[in-house]
């Protein structure tokens, strides 16, 4: 009795204390320094509330939180599963470092508005915690919205035209395909199953709708448009116009995390990987997300911008997820599940090395980097981490999910798949690699006037190296992503 007071206690927290967070950096907006600490020590405690519920998980202790009855059958529920925890421990262990790395940012380029960013950061952070410990569909979709708006003002944070621009398309994109797609999704589901809950195994039964079962799926990768499946993927780009820190949480910490996440999610909780191998083909969502890894990682071949390029391997990476998921395989599924750590450590990496490159010498496209790495020596050996990762190459943790996933479209015999995850790590180091020999062998050009400059300020530098340094760890001691897809995968099958 205790254990389960214990456990809704703390999931009630883990919702509760990036909100709670909010409002001190509202009351502590005044002054920069107590507004930072209560930033960090916020994020401090999230992660030690998350990391305590873990032991709950390798416990095998479970339990529904109904936080609201809004119909019958149909609540506002937070529960403890194992991929749910995996994302719980990404985003909220992330949001220590990025909050580190905030601070150096935010001050050395003298943003304004920081008080606003940091209060969105949290309130994206609560709504990262909603989608990760959701109990059904329909508290699901409450917390993907949550995340859209609360997320907004971050990416028009600069509010130039170009932001507000790119803000139009990041909320047309996310709440446009959210609303026409993926809520009547959560509507048939209930209609169907009679209820939206998630369980292992699937809720779905294929015998009412034998001929409906793909159009279902499909309401739900392309309605959840945080996945970034081409064509739904424009508004990632467009939002590179925010600050890096907050590119950093699109990509890395909460957003398109959440996107993968529901994908995983829906597969194996709400369709159930036995009746999708039975009664719906994946082909199609195998084709699209092999098309999306490839054309974004050629359009990143030929981007000259930083962030842009960044922008673009995100699309590309995101999909490596939505293709092992869809192969339906042990091995591709645990393979996705490791991918969503993975991805996250090294491209919040590689952000964070693209804002201290900016911060520290204003450059903002590929061909000015020659010869940085002389100058910003952590910066670029972080960068280098990042880049392995995404490769796919020891002794990053990229090498071990792209493993797995190459490994499952083997055993599947889906050899398509294969061509895909071979030919995309190709262009992935043909678009990384050269960024790092620009930096490290190339001399920097005689009419770079700002080529004498050093390091970004230390917050930022301390947050990359740490990130980088995850990364290579992850790689030597993957035991905790690895056994929390196991947990998931044992009442999958």
């Amino acid at each position: 009795m205790l254990e389960s007071f214990d456990l809704a206690a703390l999931l009630s927290l883990a919702l509760a204390l990036p909100a709670l967070g909010a409002l001190g950096l509202i009351a502590a907006g005044r002054w920069p320094n107590v507004r930072e600490a209560v930033t960090l020590l916020t994020a401090t405690a999230l992660f030690a509330c998350v990391w305590q519920l873990l032991s709950f998980v390798q416990a095998g202790f479970s339990q529904q939180l109904v936080l609201i009855e809004v119909l019958p059958q149909l609540t506002l529920a937070l529960s403890l599963e194992p991929l749910g925890m995996l994302f719980a421990l990404v985003a909220s262990g992330l949001w220590i470092v990025n909050s580190l790395y905030s601070i150096g940012y935010m001050r050395g380029n003298q943003e304004s508005h920081q008080t606003r960013f940091y209060v969105c950061f949290a309130l994206a952070l609560s709504s990262a915690m909603g989608v990760a410990f959701a109990a059904n569909v329909f508290t699901l979709f409450f917390f993907y919205e949550l995340l859209t708006l609360v997320t907004y003002p971050l990416v028009i944070h600069h509010g130039t035209e170009a932001a507000r621009q790119g803000g139009r398309v990041y909320m047309l994109t996310l709440l446009g395909s959210s609303t026409v797609l993926l809520l009547p999704a959560l509507v048939l589901t209930w209609f169907i199953a009679g209820t939206t809950d998630f369980s292992p195994g699937g809720i779905l039964d294929a015998a009412p709708f034998d001929f409906s079962l793909g159009l279902l799926l499909a309401l739900y990768m392309f309605g959840i448009g945080k996945a970034a499946l081409m064509p739904l993927h424009g508004w990632l780009p467009a939002a590179m116009v925010a600050p890096t820190p907050v590119s950093a949480l699109l990509h890395a910490v909460a957003v398109v995390k959440a996107g993968v996440f529901c994908v995983i999610k829906v597969v194996v909780y709400v369709f159930g990987v036995d009746l999708l191998a039975l009664h719906a083909s994946t082909d199609w969502l195998v084709a699209v997300a092999g098309f999306t890894i490839i054309a974004a990682s050629i359009i990143a071949l030929g981007a000259d911008n930083l962030k842009r390029r960044l922008a673009y391997s995100t699309v590309s990476q995101l999909s490596y997820v939505v293709l092992a998921t869809a192969l339906l395989v042990p091995l591709s599924l645990v393979g996705a599940v490791v991918h969503v750590a993975a991805h996250a450590l090294g491209k919040i990496t590689l952000f964070f090395a693209a804002g201290a490159i900016y911060t520290a010498s204003h450059k903002t496209q590929v061909s000015q980097l020659d010869g940085i790495g002389r100058r910003m020596p952590w910066t670029m050996g972080a960068f280098a981490v990042g880049a392995l990762s995404m490769i796919g190459l020891p002794p990053a943790v990229g090498f071990i999910s792209k493993w797995y996933m190459l490994s499952g479209a083997m055993e599947a015999q889906r050899w398509a798949a294969v061509a895909v995850i071979v030919i995309s790590t190709l262009l992935n180091a043909a678009y990384f690699l050269p960024i790092v020999y620009r930096a490290f062998l190339k001399a920097p050009a005689t009419t770079d006037s700002a080529h004498a400059h050093g390091e970004a300020p230390w917050p930022m530098v301390v947050a990359l190296t740490l990130t980088a340094a995850a990364t290579v760890l992850l790689f030597f001691m993957p035991d905790v992503p690895l056994q929390l897809a196991r947990w998931m995968l044992q009442g999958a099958y």
